[in-house]
């Protein structure tokens, strides 16, 4: 379960009472799924209702695909990888001894992105988890051709049979259909769940496995959280709403409408990153919502930081924070002490970089008047982390019901396809 801690002299103003004339309304919302898009829903208690041969059965795929070849590419955009990426870097870090690698394509249009990973695996006997419900999504479907004619290249059809996993539709589209017709291993995507929410299903289940996490403890902490933050619980005892309830006020009644996402570990880049994709598309439409962006410290506190502390009043913070590293170094004496930093011999970096961000919140909140919530989990494993998950999943669903918005739908993310297409030549397309 999550700590929560809300620092800032704006702690005193906020005016609940919104709040609680609406706390059950939207709790029942949730709960008994009537709100807009009420039909995406499915990953409130998704966990609790997964079969254990399912599970088995992504776990024994995974250990197939670590077998057989020399590395996975993942192909997917938005939710079909961002989830899964930001929990592989997180538990293994960003240099992973694990001889077995990861790579993401399908995430971009980019030539130069897409040729450097194509040549990083060419002669490499390398499997495919490709991730899309239609199949016809134009950044994975380009991808997707691309690895299977290299394969096919270097290998021959045949190949393809076992070395490609489609995460895909139930009964219907592109994907599904080649996947049935070429015999490819299947995972379903959930028809109540949307991508941006798809990290508890086989969409970021099996790359997750596959990176060797044991999933089994990241669905126990799955679990634990549909209890923690359960829409029986108000607001006042449910960390997700209370978070999600106190962002809502600081947008509407304080008039700050960027979020900032703060981490102080660099393999947590891409969890700010999933975090962007969940609040952005969930409720920015309807010309409302937070904008959400993100820094690293002590990184940003080199750039960005000097802005947070005296800059244009526009932002409050979310700190995501780990009580225990995962590793950690000591620092030595150095017999000249040219540097200066003797006062620190047999200290530990990670103690260091604690001090860093005790004394940046005292800046930002205290001498600055920035808000922030501190949000804490014991250590980064398996379990923790998808805990957080499913808290930032149900603090999303319900602050978006207090924005009356739908938290499930993305219509402008279409304009830009309908525009795209019809410069690319597409047939049927139109302006």
């Amino acid at each position: 379960m999550v700590e929560l801690k809300q620092v800032g002299k704006l702690l005193s103003e906020l005016d609940y009472s919104e709040i609680d004339a609406r706390d059950e309304q939207i709790r029942s919302t949730i709960a008994n799924r009537t709100g807009a898009g009420n039909d995406f829903l499915g990953w409130t208690n998704y966990v609790s209702n997964l079969a254990e041969e399912e599970v088995t059965r992504l776990v024994n795929c995974a250990n197939r695909l670590r077998k057989n070849y020399d590395c996975l590419v993942v192909v997917g955009i938005g939710g079909s990888y961002l989830g899964a990426r930001a929990a592989i870097e997180a538990l293994n870090g960003l240099f992973p001894s694990d001889p077995f690698k990861i790579y993401f394509l399908g995430n971009t249009l980019s030539s130069n992105y897409t040729y450097q990973i194509l040549e990083q695996l060419r002669g490499k006997r390398f499997a495919i988890n490709v991730i899309s419900k239609s199949g016809t999504t134009t950044e994975p479907a380009i991808a997707f051709r691309l690895l299977k004619q290299m394969l096919e290249e270097e290998f021959g059809h045949e190949y393809l049979k076992d070395a490609i996993v489609a995460t895909t539709d139930r009964a219907k589209g592109a994907l599904k259909q080649e996947a049935d017709h070429e015999g490819y291993e299947q995972f379903v995507i959930p028809d109540d769940i949307g991508g941006r929410y798809s990290v508890i299903t086989p969409v970021g289940l099996l790359p997750i496995a596959c990176s060797g996490v044991n999933i089994k403890a990241f669905l126990e902490g799955v679990k634990q959280a549909e209890i923690d933050y359960s829409p029986k619980k108000s607001y006042k005892e449910n960390l997700a709403y209370k978070y999600g309830a106190t962002r809502y006020l600081l947008y509407k009644n304080k008039h700050l409408p960027v979020e900032m996402f703060v981490s102080y570990e660099l393999q947590y880049a891409m969890i700010n990153e999933w975090l962007k994709q969940l609040f952005a598309e969930s409720e920015g439409k309807d010309k409302k919502g937070l904008l959400p962006d993100s820094v690293t410290f002590t990184t940003d506190l080199h750039s960005v930081g000097q802005f947070i502390q005296d800059g244009s009043p526009i932002l409050f913070e979310t700190i995501i924070n780990t009580k225990l590293p995962q590793y950690d170094i000591t620092i030595h004496t150095d017999k000249e002490n040219l540097d200066g930093l003797n006062y620190l011999a047999d200290k530990k970096l990670s103690y260091v970089n604690q001090k860093a961000f005790e004394g940046t919140l005292k800046a930002h909140t205290e001498d600055g008047n920035t808000f922030a919530n501190i949000i804490t989990i014991e250590k980064m494993d398996a379990a923790n982390l998808g805990n957080l998950f499913y808290f930032f999943m149900q603090a999303t669903a319900y602050s978006a019901y207090l924005l009356d918005i739908n938290p499930f739908n993305q219509p402008g993310v279409e304009i830009y396809k309908k525009n795209m297409f019809f410069l690319l030549g597409k047939p049927g397309s139109k302006k």
